[in-house]
């Protein structure tokens, strides 16, 4: 009887796997048969993803999400249609998960505890780095210097543990940027903790606006970026076609003409990824050690 038992329990694993394999080999197709992808992307990450004075959501990323669209109408030998769905922080992963979106584009870091809830791509197609933007008069001049301090931060960023509370930060979590930056600027918080690319672009593009506030903290914890899929998808036909992109994406420049397009400025970390990947350096392999 247990062996029996035992059997069936294996089939059923098989089935399941097989089964989670099939679906992430039509995901590709249906998204063709259906002539529409669904991108989840930020609306609150300036020059990222933002709304225009029209209330379009345009930004880097979004450029990123349309390049895909028109590759997968040339593939398809027919147009595909572009659905670009806000997501925040905290219900990015879960709107893939769920299938209300096919492809995330949304200034994720690529982490161990995320990969294990949705399919991030290789290569990485940008980083940051954490630190916190204050007032000039705050006091804040290093990561001690936070403690018992009024800090907004954003819902769901996984650093807030390891850099807010851990040097005792008073943190204020709101659930987008817009109310974080309203906060700071409200003077209901003395610093905002958040992603260094954020402020490095507000304080390029906005000076008059920001006159007042400095980087108050040395930029520490740099993690890449991932575009994601559902996890059944990374190495299916799907994740393989995304990835192929951020390869190209790299090899030939394009991402560093868009930081100049968007006035966002140089980073390093993109400028010696590019390089890399020229150079075909295992870091740029899609299929490399995951």
């Amino acid at each position: 009887m247990l062996r029996r038992a035992t059997f069936l329990t294996a089939i059923v694993i098989m089935a399941c796997g097989f089964m989670a394999g099939a679906a992430g080999a039509d995901t590709l197709q249906s998204i063709i048969d259906k002539g529409k992808l669904a991108v989840g992307v930020k609306t609150d990450y300036p020059p990222w993803g933002m709304r225009d004075k029209d209330g379009q959501i345009v930004g880097m990323e979004i450029d990123l999400a349309n390049d895909i669209a028109n590759r997968l109408s040339a593939k398809a030998g027919k147009p595909i249609a572009l659905e670009l769905l806000p997501v925040v922080a905290s219900n990015r992963m879960q709107f893939l998960q769920q299938g209300q979106i096919d492809l995330m584009i949304a200034t994720m870091n690529d982490t161990p505890e995320r990969r294990k809830v949705v399919g991030v791509l290789l290569p990485n197609y940008y980083a940051s780095g954490v630190t916190v933007m204050a007032r000039k008069e705050s006091g804040i001049k290093d990561w001690p210097d936070l403690k018992d301090k009024n800090i907004c931060t954003i819902q769901g960023t996984w650093y807030n543990k390891q850099w807010g509370d851990k040097f005792g930060a008073n943190l204020i979590a709101f659930p987008g940027t817009p109310e974080a930056e309203k906060a700071l600027l409200d003077g209901r918080c003395v610093g905002w903790l958040y992603d260094d690319t954020a402020f490095v672009s507000r304080l390029a593009l906005d000076r008059d606006k920001w006159k007042d506030y400095s980087l108050a903290t040395p930029t520490v914890a740099q993690e890449p970026w991932a575009i994601a899929v559902r996890s059944e998808d990374r190495t299916g036909p799907w994740g393989k076609l995304v990835s192929e992109a951020i390869v190209e994406w790299l090899t030939s420049g394009t991402l560093l003409s868009l930081e100049k397009k968007w006035g966002i400025p140089e980073t390093a970390w993109l400028k010696e990824m590019t390089a890399k990947c020229k150079t075909k350096d295992a870091v740029c392999d899609p299929n490399g050690p995951y």
